[in-house]
């Protein structure tokens, strides 16, 4: 099967942004301020950077890369305070070598020349992108990220069931197909495992659910009001079990062919197990930084955003919120509620979904401009 997308030396985009990228929380105000000059810019600023362990500064100049590289992106603007604890020439020479990046530093003439030369740069930048043209790439250069958020009852029975027929769908197709949320996985991990295509795959996956319950555990407490969240509970959602055995219905029925850590990129086709957190913000992030150009997003209560650099699917089986919350609803899975379509047909429906996304269509996030979600997952204290 045959896309419209950017070819680029790294992967295929469907989209052709420019990223105005900071390096460190301190440094955010005046990337946001450059973007508001030239909107045409993808703003995306955390809170990581300083005052870290060494692991975590690593993690997070690891993940800085991978997102600038992401092929949704054309070339990036790194915006730097210039005493952070990342390198942002590190992080720059890294880039480089794929595609242009440029770096500006706060501190060196202070806020007001950061801002008019970060625009004029940006300005340079979005002009040059303009001028490439999308050509017809395989869609098995894709790479489609699967997240549940705001999770009911709906979410285990028709909307993850549906995704997990697209995930099926798009690596019979060639793609990749990433997962994560390593909290709502425990419980369910037995049935992963025996996907496995081998020994080594499974245990990986185990020893990121054991990290995970380690971290938890070393507060002196247990994960309940953390996972399953208030909102999963009042949508009808008891244990972690019965989140996780939801949860892992949209992984479908392939072999699980690699786990990897939290913002890598996969070297292998197929579906992906990515060691991440569940909360939106940290692991949209990580799945971007993995290279997916689209994101599917199933929600129960009407999770509305989206993300900076990649475009998220939202669809849930929910017809109350498919009613109340459309403006934000990219899929409307309650026909299958009410029984008037089959989970493989509403499947079909989301896969033209993803076609047409890949096409531009743009989705309801990026329409409304709900997109200023973004920050990184660290596993260490500030200090």
């Amino acid at each position: 099967m045959e896309i419209l997308g950017y070819d680029r030396v790294n992967g295929v985009g469907v989209r052709n942004y420019v990223a105005v990228m900071a390096t460190v929380g301190c440094s955010g105000d005046a990337a946001e301020r450059i973007v508001q000059i030239y909107p045409k810019a993808k703003l995306l600023v955390h809170l990581q950077g300083c005052a870290q362990t060494p692991p975590d500064i690593d993690l997070v100049e690891k993940v800085l890369v991978n997102l600038a590289l992401n092929p949704n992106v054309y070339s990036v603007l790194l915006v730097s305070l210039g005493c952070e604890s990342v390198d942002a020439d590190r992080v720059a020479d890294k880039i480089s070598s794929v595609k242009n990046v440029e770096v500006i530093r706060v501190q060196e003439r202070g806020l007001s020349h950061a801002i008019s030369r970060g625009s004029e740069i940006v300005k340079k930048m979005c002009d040059e992108a303009e001028k490439v043209s999308r050509t017809k790439v395989d869609f098995s250069n894709i790479k489609v990220a699967i997240k549940c958020g705001a999770s009911d009852s709906t979410s285990g029975i028709i909307s993850n069931p549906v995704a997990g027929r697209v995930a099926d769908m798009i690596i019979r197709e060639g793609g990749t197909v990433i997962f994560g949320e390593t909290t709502e996985i425990i419980g369910a991990e037995h049935i992963l495992a025996k996907r496995a295509v081998d020994d080594t795959v499974a245990r990986k996956m185990f020893t990121a659910i054991e990290e995970m319950e380690k971290r938890a555990m070393s507060m002196g407490v247990d994960m309940r009001g953390g996972q399953p969240t208030g909102g999963n509970i009042k949508g009808g959602i008891t244990t972690i079990e019965e989140k996780s055995l939801g949860a892992i219905c949209k992984t479908g029925t392939s072999k699980l062919v690699d786990v990897i850590g939290y913002g890598d990129v996969p070297s292998k086709r197929g579906l992906i197990f990515m060691d991440s957190p569940g909360r939106e913000m940290e692991a949209l992030t990580g799945f971007a930084a993995g290279g997916a150009q689209i994101i599917l997003f199933t929600t129960g209560l009407g999770a509305p955003q989206g993300f900076p650099i990649v475009p998220v699917i939202k669809f849930s089986g929910n017809p109350e919120v498919c009613a109340r919350l459309n403006e934000h609803i990219d899929v409307d899975l309650s026909p299958v509620f009410y029984g008037r379509e089959s989970l493989q047909e509403a499947a079909q429906r989301l896969f033209n979904e993803i076609i047409d996304v890949a096409k531009f269509k743009r989705t309801r996030a990026e329409i409304l401009a709900y997109e200023k979600f973004f920050n990184i997952y660290v596993k260490g204290p500030v200090i």
